[in-house]
């Protein structure tokens, strides 16, 4: 050992050693070990939300949405076959393909059940995340949503399915005709799971000449996004609202999105009333590009709550196979998307996960000093270097390893296409998730036999009762 290292070991000892005395003699209240306790009350979380408040005096911004996990999805567990049903031979046979809004004049037909949710231009996120976002999707078959920002010529153009969110901003250059008669489908958004229906905005110190361009905003004007859509004010009113939608675009579904809430049945009474094709059901747990912590953490319901409660209303209202149902809100993996479907969603939308896919190894270039999302934020310090054909790439490749999963999944439940799998397809591990569900307990045994007295194999010795 040399004398360089032995010294510094003796030093580091003696600090050891006088922090230890030190937190063994001082009182409780002069301890250093508070800051331990504390943090175990107030989280390190509530702690930096707490110097945040106090610091600026204003409702603070956090990125991408509440922190907790609301919807139980990992107590639900699927139910793979052997010989009660035979699984699926060839995985190639597996199909993927969804039908939005099979009743509209236009239907929206994409590859994967998996679609890029709205998160606008300007609002949140960079031209250049716009643009790797449309390629992405075009690469694996599904639809791009612009969320509540503005037409992008250069997107449409990449984007095989376009979603145009009719939305709430208050800017010359929104909801204009000439822009939503060009999409695939028109999404009426009222509210987000992050955010509910509060008004948010974009400073004009913070709005460069491209953005003010393309929204037509004025020189010092801000870019406002409202509680309320202006004129639409009753079921009345969305009834006229949805069928000169249908008129003007020629028969593209539209689609009703609103913050899951506990009028979640009267939501879709009046949506269905008023003719919309497809519901999007946006969980508490949605992201956003920076939101207020206390309508991300305690506002609306989890969205397994609000997907079963929305498939069971469709159903029980006749319309299930006519009405389609998107689920979003803190959907990061294949089990949470083959268990969306299989809880009745017909599709799910991905806002966080597909962030994080696109930014995938060009963290680097942020790293150590900026977070991540520098890279895709319009008001990100690094979004001009985010790579526009390697962001694409990245996220195609996770669009098709979760589809690839989820085909896998079909398979050993011995489905031929994701449309198939069923609530019959899970089993709960809790009371709580199986009365949210409608699904099985995994401790009890079967309700009804999976297959016919004459269909059941032969028992050495007593027969075995099916149930009980």
């Amino acid at each position: 050992m040399g004398l360089i290292e032995e010294a510094s070991r003796t030093l580091v000892d003696k600090i050891a050693d006088q922090l230890l005395l030190r937190l063994m003699r001082d009182p409780y209240v002069e301890n250093v070990w508070e800051i331990i306790s504390t943090t175990m009350k107030v989280t390190p979380r509530d702690l930096m939300e707490i110097v945040l408040r106090a610091e600026k005096g204003k409702p603070l911004g956090r990125p991408f949405g509440t922190v907790h996990h609301f919807s139980p999805w990992q107590e639900l567990m699927f139910n793979p076959v052997h010989l009660v049903r035979l699984p699926t031979a060839d995985q190639k046979s597996v199909e993927t393909k969804v039908t939005l809004g099979p009743k509209a004049k236009r239907p929206l037909e994409l590859a994967i059940p998996l679609i890029i949710s709205g998160m606008s231009y300007g609002g949140a996120i960079s031209k250049q995340a716009r643009l790797a976002l449309a390629k992405a999707a075009t690469a694996a078959g599904t639809a791009t949503n612009t969320g509540e920002g503005a037409y992008l010529p250069e997107e449409r153009e990449l984007a095989a399915k376009y979603i145009y969110q009719y939305h709430r901003g208050q800017w010359p250059h929104g909801n204009k005709k000439d822009f939503y008669t060009l999409a695939d489908m028109v999404e009426i958004q009222l509210g987000q799971g992050a955010q509910a229906s509060a008004p948010q905005s974009t400073k004009a110190d913070k709005i460069d000449e491209e953005f003010r361009a393309i929204f037509g905003l004025e020189e010092g004007e801000d870019a406002v996004i409202a509680s309320r859509l202006p004129g639409l004010e009753s079921g009345e009113d969305l009834k006229h609202l949805v069928a000169r939608l249908k008129e003007e675009t020629g028969g593209v579904p539209i689609s009703y999105k609103f913050a899951a809430s506990h009028y979640l049945e009267e939501e879709i009474a009046l949506a269905l009333a008023a003719g919309v094709d497809v519901i999007v059901i946006d969980g508490a747990e949605a992201g956003t590009h920076a939101g207020q912590p206390l309508l991300a953490d305690a506002f609306g319901l989890p969205t397994m709550h609000a997907l079963v409660r929305a498939a069971d209303y469709l159903e029980a209202t006749g319309v299930r196979d006519q009405v389609s149902l998107i689920a979003a809100g803190g959907l990061f993996s294949p089990d949470h998307f083959l268990k969306a479907l299989a809880l009745g969603a017909d599709a799910v939308y991905i806002g966080t996960a597909a962030v994080m896919a696109m930014i995938h190894t060009q963290m680097v270039e942020t790293s150590p000093f900026e977070p991540p999302t520098q890279l895709v934020l319009y008001s990100g310090r690094l979004k001009d270097k985010l790579d526009i054909d390697r962001a694409a790439q990245s996220l195609t490749n996770y669009l098709n390893s979760c589809v690839a999963e989820m085909v896998l999944g079909a398979v050993a439940l011995g489905k031929n296409s994701l449309a198939e799998v069923n609530r019959d397809d899970l089993c709960a591990l809790t009371p709580a998730v199986a009365e949210i569900t409608g699904v099985e307990l995994a401790y009890r045994r079967r309700e009804t036999a999976p297959f016919s007295q004459s269909e059941q194999p032969a028992h050495v010795g007593e027969e075995v009762p099916l149930s009980h």
